[in-house]
């Protein structure tokens, strides 16, 4: 296996892209999604990013990029249609031991970024390590029709049931059988069908008396 997959925590973390076309638009968007300060690095930026900036979502230096940009950065991502300019963010960022992604360039990256399916707390990530990007989006195509919106709201109802038996102050081991049988069962299948009535039932014969879907959902909302 060539890369290491591992999910990112970049919440209030400072990232600088440097190119503000649609690509890094797009990024720029991800980024925020997942609650990065984002400082976008381009002479030349779309209106959406134009819109961002006035409202202070973002930062933006209209202007080429410089090494001191890199200054305090947790990530940076190079998104621009110059080779020279993306090598030297590759290198200027290897150099300072920055996490770097270059657009298309996998050769110059110290992370890729998968394709992801999203679904609330629900994060599918597919990659073919660079090698096949047209593939990737087949894949992802394929699994978004199998999971929907119903696993979004399992995985709230399946965090609020945690929350409630972890009050306890039981340790998670504890409930480990009671988890992973709600994992097995019907459960997201009843939420896709909106058949609360059977999710009550299930969440009762296996929680016990107290566990309704409605009441979980609205004390953890």
């Amino acid at each position: 296996m060539r890369y290491y997959p591992v999910c990112l925590d970049i919440e209030n973390q400072k990232c600088l892209v440097v190119g503000g076309g649609s690509v890094g638009t797009r990024k720029v968007m991800t980024l925020l999604s997942c609650g990065a300060n984002v400082t976008v690095v381009s002479p030349k930026v779309t209106d959406e990013l134009l819109g961002l900036a006035r409202k202070k979502t973002i930062a933006l230096k209209r202007r080429f990029y410089q090494t001191p940009d890199l200054e305090g950065v947790f990530l940076v991502i190079g998104a621009t249609d110059d080779k020279q300019l993306n090598s030297l963010v590759s290198r200027d960022a290897r150099h300072l031991n920055k996490l770097c992604n270059i657009v298309d360039q996998p050769e110059a990256c110290s992370f890729i970024i998968p394709s992801v399916i999203n679904r609330g707390d629900l994060v599918v990530a597919i990659s073919t390590s660079g090698k096949s990007p047209a593939f990737t989006k087949k894949m992802r195509k394929e699994l978004e029709n199998q999971f929907g919106e119903e696993y979004a709201e399992f995985l709230r109802l399946m965090g609020a049931i945690r929350q409630n038996l972890l009050d306890n102050g039981k340790e998670p081991e504890y409930y480990k059988p009671l988890f992973g049988k709600l994992a097995n069962s019907e459960l997201v299948e009843m939420i896709k069908n909106k058949n609360r009535v059977g999710i009550d039932l299930l969440l009762k014969k296996t929680l016990g008396k107290g566990f309704e879907f409605d009441n979980l959902i609205s004390k953890n909302e």
